[in-house]
């Protein structure tokens, strides 16, 4: 009789690993790479993360800081929308450096006025909306008016559609706005009822101007496009604003360091706000940016209670966490990771 024989010894790396870890399988990688730097994050979730964090969270602040120099000192919205031209003509001294034009060449130049028109008007009637209405408020009008504008400039002329995912993400977020602002409207004081829906019609035509202006930095295409068009806002605003201050509203000299404080700090902030969001829609479909810009309501819902100290109701919280949800859905739709070895691959079959 024989003995028993000893069960077999597992061997180490197994079969399945070793087979994964051959040259041609998706999941090798050199050694000596760390883990993480074998890949990077998609051109899409790209956008919408300099979206998230350089547009959406800085732009948060805008709306309080207008409420707050208002009620200092009385600035006119006017007179901070110049401020902050003037923040944009400093690119000037950029495109001199990279001995650029100015205003773009000469076959873009009719597209570039065509967006800086568009963000003036925008931010004309932001900041106008933020000094008639509560801040949140009209920023949670203005970013809905952006996003549905640009869902429908997105099944007008965008070549790729959007995902059924983006699409349940977007009327998420649209859900969110209107949960917010929707109690608020049906709770207009009937003595100032007319002042409160100039204010909203204002923020309103504010996201339809942003949403198109978007749209319209998408499709230029020229080197140093967004030094250009930064400088373009504020070689336009400036001119307009001067004489239109003096005309429509009354300027004023802030002699408060507060006052000074917020003027400049919008200036930054929104200028911030400007670059990473005319980034982002070179990177993403301009309507996945405008959702993900909803960031800034929340953010401006934030420093509206613990600093302005100014009511805030359950449907805002419920709001603000419906559009956090959105925006998680839409960036779990597009957070996709490429092994860089595959997608140079790709650029050399390419090219």
């Amino acid at each position: 009789m024989r003995p028993p024989s000893a069960p077999p010894t597992p061997s180490w790396p197994p079969a399945a690993l070793l087979r994964c870890s051959r040259p041609g399988s998706p999941a090798a990688a050199p050694a000596g790479r760390a883990p993480w730097r074998r890949y990077r994050l998609s051109a899409s979730m790209k956008g919408l993360l300099v979206a998230l964090l350089g547009g959406g969270v800085p732009a948060g602040f805008v709306a309080p800081f207008t409420r707050m120099a208002h009620d200092a000192s009385a600035i006119p919205s006017l007179e901070i929308l110049l401020v902050r031209c003037l923040f944009h003509l400093a690119f000037a001294g950029r495109l001199r450096c990279g001995r650029a034009p100015l205003l773009g060449p000469g076959p873009a130049r009719r597209r570039l006025f065509l967006h800086a028109a568009a963000n003036v008007l925008s931010v004309a009637c932001a900041y106008s909306s933020f000094v008639a209405v509560p801040s949140a408020n009209a920023a949670t009008v203005r970013k809905g008016a952006s996003t549905l504008g640009s869902a429908l400039l997105a099944l007008c002329l965008e070549s790729r559609p959007l995902s059924g995912y983006d699409w349940f993400g977007l009327l998420g977020s649209t859900l969110g706005l209107l949960i917010m602002v929707v109690p608020d409207l049906l709770s207009l004081d009937p003595s100032t009822r007319l002042a409160d829906a100039f204010g909203y019609a204002l923020a309103c035509l504010g996201g339809v101007a942003l949403a198109l202006g978007l749209v319209i930095f998408r499709a230029l295409d020229f080197p140093a496009k967004l030094p250009t068009a930064a400088f373009a806002f504020g070689a336009l605003g400036a001119p307009v604003c001067a004489p239109a201050m003096f005309l429509l509203q009354e300027p004023v000299l802030p002699g408060e360091p507060l006052s000074w404080s917020c003027t400049v700090a919008i200036g930054m902030l929104a200028l911030v706000s400007f670059l990473c969001a005319s980034h982002a829609v070179t990177l993403a479909p301009p309507a996945l940016v405008c959702a993900v810009l909803h960031s800034e309501v929340v953010v401006t819902l934030a420093v509206q209670y613990y600093v302005l100290r100014e009511a805030v109701t359950p449907f805002d919280v419920m709001g603000a966490g419906v559009i956090l949800g959105s925006i998680s859905i839409i960036a779990a739709q597009n957070l996709s990771c490429h092994p860089r070895d595959q997608e140079q691959e790709q650029e050399e079959e390419e090219g």
